[in-house]
């Protein structure tokens, strides 16, 4: 890792205007972390792709002969052709969330991982770069994998759904970023159990996955608006039904951008302020 590290390093300035040191290398981060996922994937193989598909047969078949019997659909489509992209949405917030929660903690608190690569030229925004990067990964893998099982189900009515692949990972990504800073800066893992059982749990049943927010009561809608997975469901789903609006999905995807830039900053400024002040 240092020697990668020091082969791209380059002299910069931290996050906080301190010192001026070597950084670069955020592929070993990656490297590593990769690494690692080649040790435990089979134990995420549920997780990420499993209970996913799951979801879309209990819910989109089980659920739907029930919604198509009596409402004859959702905005004149079966059920399971509406929930298909939601829980593609849905699956890139999980793994996600995943992937940037115990593990940041544990490479700062528990087994040190972080201390180690920043005694090396890595610097912190190598850190957060390289997790990204291979949250990212994890992200594509995932969101792969379910459309083309939804695709082979004939969930997906145009080819301008093969566009919701990258738009899930997207916003994937704009929660990872956020996650990852609000990880950084904790102390103990209360505050994880606290944000999977009141933010990753409300966030996907209401913000359009399962069903319209119309459906929600309307002081609830607007805050559902503001979530990124909304913006992810909804234009995943206009990809998919081939009745999305260029304006629209690029209104969503800048939405999503900003999410993800801004917690890219953040995280490498909590994580500097943690690791480094």
């Amino acid at each position: 890792m240092a020697r990668t590290g020091t082969s791209a390093a380059r002299v910069t300035q931290d996050a906080d205007g301190g010192p001026a040191r070597l950084t670069g290398g955020w592929q070993a981060v990656t490297a590593h972390w990769l690494a690692k996922y080649r040790r435990v994937w089979f134990g995420t193989a549920i997780t990420s792709f499993l209970s996913p598909l799951l979801y879309l047969a209990g819910m989109g078949y089980g659920l739907g002969m029930l919604v198509d019997r009596g409402a004859g659909g959702i905005d004149g489509v079966p059920y399971v052709v509406f929930v298909a992209p939601g829980v593609l949405a849905a699956t890139t917030l999980q793994v996600a969330a995943g992937e940037t929660t115990f593990s940041v903690m544990g490479s700062i608190k528990w087994d040190r991982t972080y201390h180690g690569m920043l005694a090396t030229p890595l610097g912190v925004r190598d850190v957060v770069r390289g997790h990204l990067a291979y949250v990212l990964v994890r992200l594509t893998m995932a969101a792969v994998v379910f459309f083309g099982v939804a695709a082979a189900l004939g969930t997906v009515r145009s080819w301008w759904g093969l566009l919701a692949v990258p738009v899930a990972v997207l916003g994937g990504l704009a929660f990872a970023s956020c996650c990852y800073a609000y990880s950084a800066s904790l102390t103990n893992d209360r505050g994880l159990a606290l944000m999977f059982r009141f933010v990753v749990m409300p966030m996907t049943l209401f913000s359009g996955t399962f069903f319209p927010i119309a459906q929600l009561p309307g002081w609830l809608q607007p805050v559902a608006w503001l979530t990124p997975l909304w913006h992810t469901v909804d234009a995943s789903r206009t990809l998919f039904l081939g009745t999305a609006d260029p304006g629209g999905i690029l209104l969503h995807v800048g939405y999503l951008v900003l999410w993800a830039a801004g917690g890219y900053l953040a995280a490498v400024r909590v994580l500097h302020r943690r690791m480094v002040v």
